[in-house]
């Protein structure tokens, strides 16, 4: 009720200043970030100006773009996790948040570090070893920066995205380096539930959101009641869904987090679904809430994902209140959460080579003790690029081409890397003429911005979890005149998870097609709209598959080659594959690269004198 408040005390000064523009009848609608805007019926007269009109028009979205912002910076100003704020008192383990590293003593040697790989991951070891004044540049094969986290501009200004980002409350890593380049307040706060929709516009949420008088009543009890008091399963499911999770290792976690954490890395040898039925769940259960959830945090479902990679985030979200609440970027992956990072590395010193992917790594292997030592990177066809410490911060597939055969043969965790493998994936945006998930019968058509602000889930849809952009990201996506950008992630797409369909081999406007389909489906107000213009992008592997059994072959950041380092979500670290787990190994890698320095400094000589290249 008082955030209700808050946001009608928002949305009477944006009225007011749109009444100064030009007289109007208002309709009061929830819209665009959070904050509620006005349908308007203009009743000024006809003898004004076409160019009058426009310049109004312009000034009111001005006006509401300048509280969208200005809401973004109240949020997160009022949060537990802005600037120097963010540190391990917020994370439930501690190996979830290292200790900040000691400022490097007056004369301590200088590396120079060559990172193979622009994601959040290449960029997060970047960040973390400039800090301690070495020396970085980073290489990237693709014309952009960002990894699976990327969007670049089309022919027609469009935002094209990899994926739907989501921004949990437990991304402490990634809170932390977008505080420190100066892009956390670019982050919308959204309400504190997790929204299912069903067909036919009907909504069901799981509501955390937990209040006595004017308590506010935090962790592990707003969850009970989020879980219990959710229309979205039976009284019988909720009852075996609380006997299962019940007995869980997070009942331990919510007095030893270590040992709880220690109990659910147990788990990984069986899927979810094998757990939770095995301790009273039931499959309606699966089916209704946990398949969807699965879905957007590993793009495989409950049979397929293991325990412990559901029960870890289980446990975030029962041990810390506010874990669970989600935050979306204000616009575009590209301009608030990239371009601040890219900005920071680049006044440090660091550089960002694009379009220069590394062929092949240049190695020594000593004949008498077999030692490996690598000394290069070939980049293009003939340049060679040295360093003291070498880091490959790629996802599954990049780290497999990559890494030369006869490590992986010599070496076994260079082989076990071998064993994972990448989850397809597609997303879709559709941009149609009217607000789709208003739930509203009638044609909306020019009316404004309205609908869900929220990140979406459904077990009706093959596409599990999904949002309008244009609501929950209006800097970039929000059109004047124009209606909901959904972005809808098709999980999995080669056996859809409601239909079967095989998305993967399908042309573009099949895909459209079909997703569309779903949508209207979905929201009676879809149903007699039109899809303005549309956008796929495939993924062939995605995030690596977080299957029973496969979590040992997850390799440190340190390998056996002592200047050479792995960074990325798929290697050893207690989150899973997604940019808190991206951010969290880059600066696990870095301490690993801090900690040789001594080491590193003594073999440069050697290094750069080896008279002997291999080549892989």
């Amino acid at each position: 009720e008082r955030e209700r408040e808050r946001k009608r005390e928002r949305e009477t000064m944006f009225q007011r200043a749109v009444l100064r523009d030009s007289s109007m009848k208002t309709n009061t609608t929830r819209g665009v970030g959070g904050l509620r805007t006005t349908a308007t019926t203009t009743t000024t007269s006809r003898a004004s100006s076409l160019a009058l009109k426009r310049v109004c028009l312009r000034k009111r979205k001005n006006r509401f773009e300048d509280n969208v912002r200005a809401q973004a910076q109240a949020q997160v100003q009022a949060s537990t996790i802005a600037g120097q704020d963010v540190g391990p008192k917020d994370a439930p383990l501690k190996s979830l948040f290292p200790e900040e590293p000691r400022k490097p003593a007056p004369g301590s040697p200088k590396l120079k570090v060559a990172i193979v790989g622009g994601g959040l991951a290449g960029m997060s070891t970047a960040v973390e070893l400039l800090d301690q004044g070495h020396e970085v540049e980073i290489y990237e094969a693709r014309t952009w920066f960002g990894g699976k986290v990327a969007s670049y501009k089309d022919r027609d200004g469009n935002h094209i995205e990899m994926g739907l980002h989501v921004f949990f409350g437990c991304y402490f890593n990634l809170f932390r380096l977008m505080a420190k380049t100066g892009g956390l307040n670019n982050l919308l706060m959204k309400d504190h539930t997790h929204t299912f929709c069903n067909e036919d516009g009907d909504v069901r949420e799981l509501d955390f959101r937990f209040f006595l008088n004017e308590t506010k009543i935090g962790a592990p009890f707003h969850g009970l009641k989020a879980f219990f008091t959710t229309p979205q399963l039976s009284a019988v499911d909720k009852a075996a869904n609380a006997l299962a999770l019940g007995t869980s290792p997070i009942v331990r976690a919510l007095i030893d987090p270590e040992g709880g954490m220690e109990d659910i890395r147990k788990l990984d040898d069986v899927s979810f679904t094998e757990w939770f039925t095995s301790h009273g769940g039931s499959m309606k259960s699966i089916e209704r809430m946990w398949n969807p959830i699965a879905y957007a945090l590993g793009f495989i479902d409950c049979n397929d994902i293991s325990a412990r990679c559901m029960l870890t985030i289980f446990q975030f979200f029962a041990t810390k209140t506010d874990a669970s609440v989600l935050r979306m970027l204000a616009g575009s992956p590209e301009n608030y959460l990239l371009r601040p990072i890219v900005d920071y590395i680049e006044k440090k010193g660091g550089k960002i080579h694009l379009k220069t992917g590394v062929r092949e790594i240049l190695y020594d292997t000593d004949e008498k003790t077999g030692k490996v030592t690598v000394n290069g990177l070939r980049v293009g066809g003939t340049k060679v690029v040295t360093a003291d410490a070498y880091v490959a911060a790629l996802d599954v597939p990049g780290a497999k081409k990559l890494i030369p055969q006869d490590w992986k043969d010599s070496m076994k965790q260079f082989g076990d890397i071998e064993k994972l493998v990448g989850v397809p994936v597609i997303t879709v945006q559709l941009r149609y003429d009217n607000w789709v998930t208003e739930m509203q019968v009638e044609n909306s058509e020019g009316k404004e911005a309205r609908g869900i602000d929220n990140l979406l889930y459904s077990a009706d849809a093959d596409f599990s979890c999904f949002a309008d952009l244009a609501l929950v990201s209006p800097w970039d996506y929000y059109k004047e005149g124009e209606g909901s950008l959904l972005q809808c992630v098709i999980t999995p797409p080669q056996k859809g998870a409601v239909s079967g369909r095989n998305y993967f081999v399908m042309p573009k406007d099949e895909i459209v097609k079909y997703t569309d389909e779903q949508v209207r489906k979905l929201f009676p107000s879809a149903r007699k709209s039109k899809v303005l213009w549309s956008s796929v992008v495939k993924i062939a592997q995605s995030l690596y598959r977080e299957e029973p059994g496969l979590d040992v072959y997850r390799p440190d950041q340190k390998t056996p080659i002592d200047n050479f380092f792995l960074a990325g979500s798929y290697t050893k670290q207690d989150y899973i594959d997604s940019m808190e787990g991206a951010t969290l190994s880059g600066r696990l890698c870095a301490s690993k690269i801090i900690e040789e320095v001594g080491n590193l400094e003594k073999s440069k000589s050697e290094t750069q004198n080896s008279p002997n290249l291999a080549t892989a």
